[in-house]
């Protein structure tokens, strides 16, 4: 399926930058954030609210275009000055560079909100070492690389600082995606650890898992897979990117200025009920 044709999953730019928020147009003003993977998708929608909410925006991602286009959106939004810097998070001197540059533009860096990443749906007992270690090397190096880097500059400026990492609804096992179910545990566990070791350093380190949530990353799964992620909660309905944002807002706000070493959990209720197979649910399982 060409590009042109794939679904249109999720929501317009215009209908995102429009969506209704529960902060005011200001919360973020003088601030600095940094949102990684900010292209499309959630992090696309993270970057927009904060820009609505009066933020300065740092964005990174792979793809240059892309980020170009989220940059133009964000200077409509309310932040004049976009910082944007392709890159891939999985190379420390890379992720060292993006910290240097976002301190020496901006001055400071008051969040980081680490959503890049990325899996492919897949049976576990097919996964490749390449495919097992691309997933491992992005998602958990990566993300660790970014906090990492930003405490130790927020140390070095004596700045205190919030790290919102985007993790994944693991509790209950991700089968079909299992790569990611074992990064996902990981980012969190050992955001968790670095929540009491950082404390000293005035740097709240926190986590929000999605649910199934609506957007264009929905393209890479099976259409029946994607049907039935309806069914993956109790309120029988695929959340928005939205939705997330939000709840990263609430974390790195005021609003958690005594929240750390949390995991938010975003997915109607699906770590209670739960019934929908990224690969698509095999025969075996079905009723």
């Amino acid at each position: 399926m060409s590009e042109n044709n794939k679904p249109a999953f999720g929501l317009t730019d215009e209908a995102l930058s429009a969506m209704p928020t529960v902060y005011r147009s200001d919360l973020f003003a003088g601030q600095t954030v940094l949102v990684s993977g900010a292209g499309s998708g959630i992090g696309k929608a993270i970057a927009f609210l904060f820009a609505r909410l009066g933020a300065k925006l740092a964005i990174c991602g792979r793809d240059p275009e892309k980020l170009e286009q989220t940059a133009a959106w964000l200077r409509k939004l309310g932040s004049p000055d976009v910082y944007v810097r392709p890159m891939t998070i999985r190379d420390p001197e890379q992720v060292d560079a993006l910290m240097d540059a976002v301190w020496a533009h901006f001055g400071k860096l008051d969040i980081l909100v680490n959503n890049a990443g990325g899996q492919y749906p897949q049976a576990a007992i097919d996964f490749t070492v390449k495919g097992w270690n691309a997933v491992i090397d992005t998602n958990v190096n990566g993300s660790w690389y970014m906090m990492q880097s930003a405490a130790r500059h927020w140390r070095d400026h004596g700045q205190p600082g919030s790290i919102v990492n985007i993790v994944a609804v693991f509790e209950r096992g991700l089968p079909g995606i299992a790569h990611t179910c074992a990064a996902r545990a990981a980012v969190t566990y050992a955001s968790k650890t670095v929540a009491v070791e950082w404390a000293p350093y005035r740097i709240r380190v926190n986590c929000v898992a999605p649910g199934t949530i609506e957007s264009t990353g929905f393209r890479q799964y099976p259409p029946e897979a994607v049907k039935n992620f309806k069914n993956s909660n109790p309120m029988k309905r695929t959340g928005d990117v939205q939705d997330i944002a939000e709840a990263v807002v609430y974390l790195a706000g005021p609003s958690g200025k005594f929240i750390t070493g949390e995991l938010l959990l975003v997915d109607g209720g699906g770590v209670l009920w739960g019934d929908a197979w990224p690969t698509g649910k095999p025969d075996y399982f079905k009723v």
